[in-house]
Parts: structure tokens; sequence; C-alpha cells
């Protein structure tokens, strides 16, 4: 990713390391599925906050990294989910005009 001119590295993490933390993930996902769908945007919103409290200290940088975090997930969940989700409905649908 380039930004300001200069590279900065995508913080992906490695496929060895990911069967560890979805060892983790699974089982909250599995709640947060069976909650009605009314409860589970704030047990989601509830369970990133404690994360994000508990990795990061309580100090201006890492909370600033930490809202670079989730100002990331947000962009990188548009452009894997949302935006083909759109392209499919545009070609099913056609755009805008």
């Amino acid at each position: 990713m380039q930004r300001n001119g200069i590279i900065w590295p995508m913080p992906y993490i490695k496929k060895e390391q990911r069967p560890e933390v979805d060892k983790l993930v699974n089982p909250l996902i599995k709640y947060l599925k069976s909650l009605p769908v009314e409860k589970q945007d704030g047990a989601l919103n509830y369970a990133v906050t404690r994360i994000i409290k508990n990795l990061y200290p309580q100090k201006y940088f890492h909370l600033n990294r930490a809202l670079g975090v989730l100002s990331a997930i947000s962009y990188e969940l548009y452009r894997r989910v949302v935006a083909p989700y759109e392209d499919t409905k545009i070609k099913e649908q056609g755009d805008v005009k």
C-alpha cells in the first residue's frame, strides 16, 4: 500500500500463524452467530473493544495504532467483501444511470 509517497507493508498474518488464531476466533464467531441479529453488533463491538483495550498500552502512540488497525479492517472488509458483492449486484441489476 502506498500513502503519501511511502510504501507501507500490508500487515498480513502468515499462513502458518492462521490456524492458531482461527482456533481462538472460531468459537467467538460461532457464539456471535448464535445470537439474535439485533444483539450481534453490540456483542462484536464489545469483543473488539475488549481486545483492543487489553492489547494496546493506554498511550497515544499505541491508541493511534489501534485506530489505524480499525481503519484498515474497514477498508479490507470493503475491498474483499462489499465491493465484490456490489459488482455482482451491478451485473445482475444494472449500474446507476
